[in-house]
C-alpha cells in the first residue's frame, strides 16, 4: 500500500506532524519501534491517582507552540514546581546548603555572578537563534566553551562552580564541554537574553500529565499509527520513497518525515538524501543521561524549609517536585558511567541514600521508584540535544531545515530543543509538506 506521507516515531514531533497532516487531508502512517506512542514523553499513574511523570515534564514562557497545542487539546497548564514553597539545595561535595541564593558566596562573589549575567545578556543580544553563523564572531564563539568565556571575563571560582552545578543539573552536558555560541543561541530564543532561568524556562506543566499530550493527539490518529515498526533502511527520490522495516516489510509513500531523535537516526541506513543533509543530522549529539523518580505520601521535604529542587554534586545531578510528593531527579552524562556502573537495585540504594543526604532519613521510604536510562536505551539514545565546542558550525545551517520530499523535525531540529522543539518543529514540518502537495 502507498501512503501520502510515512512518519517515523509517535513521540511529540511525529505526533503533530501526523495531527496536522491529517487535518490537511494527507494519507499518513506512522511508524513507531516502541510498542507505546509518547517517545522521551510518559507518564504512569499511582493507585492513589497521582500521575508520575517518567520523560519530559515542564515548559516555559518562550515554548508557544506548545501552549497552543495543549490549548487545542483541552488540557490545562498550571504552575511547575517553581510554585513549591520553600528555597533550592545546592548539595556540595563538602556539604548541603538550603537557600535560594548560594549561602558560600563571599560579597565578591555575588558581585563576579552580576557581572556574569550582565555581560551574557549583552552579548545574547547580539546574536540571531535562528541565524547564529551570521555573526561577526561566530567562529570564535562556538569554538569557546562556556567555562572558558567564563574565564576571560573574570568569574570566581565559586562563580563558575556554582554554574557548573546548575548546568549539570539540566544534564545537557557540562559547561567545559559546551559551545559558548550554542548557549547564546538557546538563550536568544527568549525575550530575556538571559542565562538560564527555571521561572523562564521551566514554570509550566500540563495539569493532566505531559504525556496525556501526546495520548490525545494519538487517540485522534486512530489507525494511522503502527506500534513495534522499527525501521532498517529508507529510500528517498523525487518520484517516492521506500521504508523497509526490521520485519522486512516494505512500506511506499511519496515524502518521509523523520521525526527521531539523532541516534536512532543514525542506525537507519539512509539514500537519496544529500550527503551534507546527513552530516549534518548526524553531527548532532545527545547528552546521555538517566532519570530516577521516588514517590513518597507527603512532600515532607517542605518541613525543612526545602522545596525540592537541587543542585548537586552528587551522582544526581538535580531534584524538582513534578506533583505533590513526587520527586524526579536527573543523572547528568559526566557520571552516568558511576551510575550505570551498578545493579539496578544498587542504583536505587545509592539513589535514595543521596535524597536522604539532602532531605532527611523520610527520603529512604518511597510507596515507588522509576528509573528512564534513556542514554542506553535503543530508541531515544540519550537526553536532550548537546553542543559541544565547534558544533554549531559543524551541524551547520542545515539544522532543521528539509529537503523535499525528506523532512526533519523533532526536539533536537530547535535551536532550544525541549517538548517544544518537538511540537513547534513537528507542525512546522507538516506545514511545508502540505505546501509542497
Amino acid at each position: 500500500m502507498t501512503y501520502d506521507i510515512l512518519i517515523l516515531g509517535a513521540g511529540l514531533a511525529g505526533l503533530c506532524a501526523a495531527r496536522d497532516l491529517a487535518a490537511g487531508g494527507a494519507d499518513v502512517l506512522v511508524l513507531e519501534a516502541r510498542q507505546r506512542v509518547g517517545g522521551r514523553v510518559e507518564q504512569v499513574t499511582l493507585d492513589d491517582g497521582r500521575i508520575v511523570q517518567l520523560g519530559g515534564e515542564v515548559i516555559g514562557n518562550s515554548h508557544t507552540a506548545y501552549q497552543q497545542l495543549v490549548a487545542e487539546l483541552g488540557l490545562t497548564l498550571i504552575p511547575s514546581y517553581v510554585a513549591e514553597p520553600g528555597e533550592l539545595t545546592y548539595v556540595l561535595h563538602e556539604g548541603t546548603f538550603v537557600g535560594d541564593t548560594p549561602s558560600w558566596f563571599t560579597d565578591a562573589d555575588h558581585a563576579s555572578m552580576q557581572h556574569v549575567e550582565d555581560e551574557f545578556a549583552t552579548l545574547c543580544a547580539t546574536v540571531d537563534a535562528d541565524d547564529p553563523w551570521s555573526h561577526p564572531d561566530a567562529l570564535a564563539l562556538d569554538a569557546m566553551s562556556v567555562t572558558s568565556w567564563l574565564g576571560v571575563i573574570g568569574a570566581t571560582p565559586n562563580v563558575c562552580r556554582a554554574l557548573e552545578a546548575g548546568q549539570l543539573g539540566l544534564s545537557s552536558g557540562s559547561f567545559e564541554r559546551t559551545s559558548l555560541l550554542a548557549l547564546l543561541r538557546k538563550c536568544a530564543s527568549t525575550s530575556t537574553k538571559q542565562l538560564y532561568s527555571y521561572d523562564e524556562w521551566e514554570n509550566m506543566r500540563v495539569a493532566e500529565g505531559s504525556a496525556t499530550v501526546a495520548l490525545n493527539m494519538a487517540a485522534g490518529l486512530e489507525t494511522r499509527i503502527r506500534l513495534g515498526s522499527a525501521v532498517r533502511s529508507v529510500k528517498v527520490a523525487p518520484s517516492g520513497c521506500t521504508v523497509q522495516l526490521d520485519s522486512g516489510e516494505m512500506i511506499s509513500a511519496g515524502a518521509l518525515v523523520s521525526a527521531l531523535p539523532a541516534g536512532p537516526f543514525r542506525d537507519i541506513a539512509v539514500e537519496g538524501v544529500s550527503d551534507e543533509r546527513l552530516a549534518s543530522l548526524h553531527r548532532q549529539r545527545h547528552a546521555l543521561a538517566a532519570k530516577f523518580v521516588a514517590a513518597y505520601d507527603l512532600p515532607f521535604w517542605r518541613d525543612r524549609g526545602q522545596n525540592g529542587l537541587t543542585e548537586s554534586e552528587g551522582i544526581l545531578g538535580s531534584s524538582w517536585p513534578q506533583n505533590y510528593g513526587v520527586l524526579s531527579c536527573l543523572v547528568p552524562p559526566e557520571r552516568l558511567a558511576a551510575y550505570l556502573s551498578a545493579s539496578a537495585q544498587h542504583r536505587r540504594e545509592e539513589s535514595l541514600g543521596e535524597l536522604h543526604d539532602w532531605f532527611g532519613p523520610q527520603a529512604l521510604t518511597p510507596i515507588a521508584t522509576f528509573e528512564r536510562l534513556w542514554g542506553t536505551d535503543p530508541w531515544t539514545q540519550g537526553y536532550v540535544t548537546h553542543w559541544r565546542p565547534g558544533d554549531v558550525h559543524r551541524v551547520g545551517p542545515l539544522h532543521g531545515t528539509h529537503e523535499p520530499p525528506f523532512y526533519v523535525c523533532g526536539s533536537d531540529q530547535w535551536v532550544a530543543g525541549y517538548m517544544e522543539g518537538a511540537v513547534r518543529t513537528g507542525r512546522a514540518a507538516a506545514r511545508e509538506a502540505l505546501a509542497r502537495g
